[in-house]
């Protein structure tokens, strides 16, 4: 895969955005319909790994003026199973919803772990 470029990358970010926003008027949902949070779309559970979330999240390129941290909790409010669990998997088509809970799994999982390196970086410290 080629080097996504500054612009690539942005418009990545407000393609995201507009598909989470149509989430919630969707009926009937499959894990092509979620925009996982990395720069190159996963076709299964097990690409969505630390490294890569970490890439997308921390990505200084996102179109926020919020920190790391916000913008980690903004996404595990998305991705948090009690949320997705109830909203989002019931819609989820049957034959995919296993596979979609797993990946939402991995992701809320990273993200926690993403949000656990930065509280112990050095330079968040006891300001962090």
């Amino acid at each position: 895969m080629k080097q996504m470029s500054r612009e690539d990358v942005v418009k990545l970010f407000e393609e995201h955005e507009r598909r989470w926003a149509r989430l919630a008027n969707m009926d009937v949902l499959t894990w092509y319909s979620f925009p996982w949070p990395m720069l190159k779309p996963p076709t299964d559970p097990e690409q969505l790994t630390f490294a890569d979330v970490k890439a997308y999240v921390l990505s200084p390129h996102h179109p926020t003026d919020k920190s790391n941290k916000d913008r980690i909790k903004d996404f595990l409010r998305k991705w948090h199973p009690d949320r997705f669990e109830t909203k989002l998997l019931p819609k989820v088509r049957e034959d995919e919803r296993e596979k979609v809970q797993e990946g939402a799994g991995a992701v809320a999982r990273n993200l926690n772990q993403i949000l656990s390196t930065l509280s112990e970086s050095p330079e968040n410290g006891l300001f962090g």
